[in-house]
């Protein structure tokens, strides 16, 4: 049976301030907490209402009325875990590496760490205003491959000033990416959902790129910014 205690630490970690004060962040599903508990991530507790879907030796045995006052989702799928928030790792300077520019929607964050861990990238590096890789939609959406991704936030304009490596932007109206040479090594910079990338930003860009719209009509105004860089990210590797 769950404790009052238990109950407003889990759902308080809905919000953003206090899985920072705490230091714990909600995963649910019995596909995704597996993969995390076979990760180098700590488990702080289990709760389930099928205890054999796990090897976990240590979890709390819930019925599924609990589990829905506890649950983000609409459906409850029978488990939810809370891992500790790992320490940050050092970012590779030396490999081809994803910047998000104030990248706001989780499924798109979710959606794009999947990309990440699908086209090998080691590192993304995220603006602080980009939204929070540890919400609960985010964990969702990446399906576990949140665990192979080293992410990281911090101040997109240092960062990129202090790089050696070539940074291309993604804009509408930049060069035809089936026509750029790309190199194996650099900086792949995608936009916020409506603004695009900053103009803080794009003044240290040293390269534009874009993805041509092949539509007779050429009336489509943008692509999702996930979409996008699934497209680019096959660019970069192919």
């Amino acid at each position: 049976m769950l404790s009052k205690n238990q109950i407003k630490l889990i759902t308080s970690l809905k919000q953003k301030k206090y899985r920072l004060q705490h230091g714990f962040f909600v995963a649910e599903g019995i596909k995704t907490i597996k993969e995390l508990l076979q990760s180098y991530l700590e488990l702080h507790a289990l709760y389930t209402t099928e205890p054999f879907n796990f090897d976990a030796k240590d979890y709390v045995l819930i019925s599924e009325n609990e589990l829905k006052r506890i649950s983000f989702l609409t459906t409850p799928n029978k488990a939810l875990a809370i891992f500790k928030i790992p320490e940050l790792k050092p970012v590779k300077k030396d490999e081809l590496i994803l910047v998000l520019d104030s990248v706001r929607d989780p499924g798109n964050l979710g959606t794009i760490i999947r990309l990440c861990d699908w086209f090998g990238i080691t590192d993304l590096v995220c603006s602080n205003e980009t939204a929070d890789c540890f919400n609960p939609k985010v964990i969702q959406a990446t399906m576990g491959s949140i665990t192979r991704v080293n992410i990281t936030y911090l101040d997109l304009g240092v960062f990129l000033k202090e790089s050696k490596l070539p940074i291309f932007g993604a804009f509408m109206e930049g060069d035809n990416v089936y026509k750029t040479k790309l190199p194996e090594k650099g900086i792949l910079v995608m936009g916020n959902e409506a603004n695009g990338i900053s103009k803080e930003i794009e003044a240290i860009i040293t390269e534009k790129i874009s993805i041509p719209r092949f539509g007779k009509l050429q009336v489509t105004e943008s692509l999702n910014v996930a979409t996008a860089t699934a497209i680019l990210l096959s660019e970069f590797k192919r």
